[in-house]
């Protein structure tokens, strides 16, 4: 669904992320940075979108619901080699990363981040380095993120996400207890909300 207001002057970009809510905070703050904003919550949808038309840029989430980042970027390389696609992925997911990049994403950025980063990154001439974030994102933080993401893709089951992570289930049980996360499936026990925390505006 695109966000109307002159769109014709505004710069077409396509956002690929299964989570309702940050989905639809980073939808509206990168419209407000300037972005004509079509949003698909899935592999499926967003090939339908780049089938329709291919946009000049694009965020990516690298694990959706119904397969691969990867997959939509591969996509929008052979419809509109022009993309300027970012993939945004959880921490540690290092061989995915570089998956990514090969398919012919432009940077790889890790959740938690900003309206504000991703822009910057969407927009740094190619061959140029992206410079750093803005504000460093705490490394115990990241790692919550990413623990809880892998909590979420396994359904709140504790054993099975123990055993992804390569961590003991008494060790993880502890975690998910100090962050408030065993009794709900939402982060707000590590980001201090009741959802999972969505780039700034």
């Amino acid at each position: 669904m695109s966000l109307n207001t002159t769109e014709a002057i505004l710069k077409p970009l396509l956002i690929v992320e299964d989570d309702e809510v940050f989905r639809t905070r980073l939808s509206k703050a990168m419209h407000r940075r300037g972005y004509a904003v079509e949003a698909a919550s899935s592999v499926v949808d967003a090939l339908m979108a780049i089938d329709d038309h291919a946009p000049d840029y694009a965020i990516v989430d690298l694990r959706l619901r119904d397969g691969s980042g990867v997959d939509v970027v591969l996509a929008l390389r052979e419809r509109n080699p022009a993309t300027r696609a970012i993939v945004l992925t959880g921490y540690g997911n290092y061989e995915s990363a570089v998956s990514a990049v090969r398919s012919g994403a432009i940077d790889v950025i890790a959740k938690p981040t900003t309206a504000e980063d991703i822009d910057v990154a969407l927009n740094t001439p190619t061959g140029s380095k992206t410079p750093p974030p803005e504000h460093a994102v705490d490394p115990n933080q990241v790692r919550m993120v990413h623990i809880y993401e892998v909590y979420e893709h396994c359904d709140g089951n504790i054993s099975e996400t123990a055993r992804q992570l390569g961590m003991h289930r008494r060790t993880l049980q502890r975690i998910l207890r100090k962050a408030g996360l065993v009794a709900t499936p939402l982060v707000s026990g590590i980001l201090g909300t009741h959802e999972r925390r969505a780039p700034a505006d």
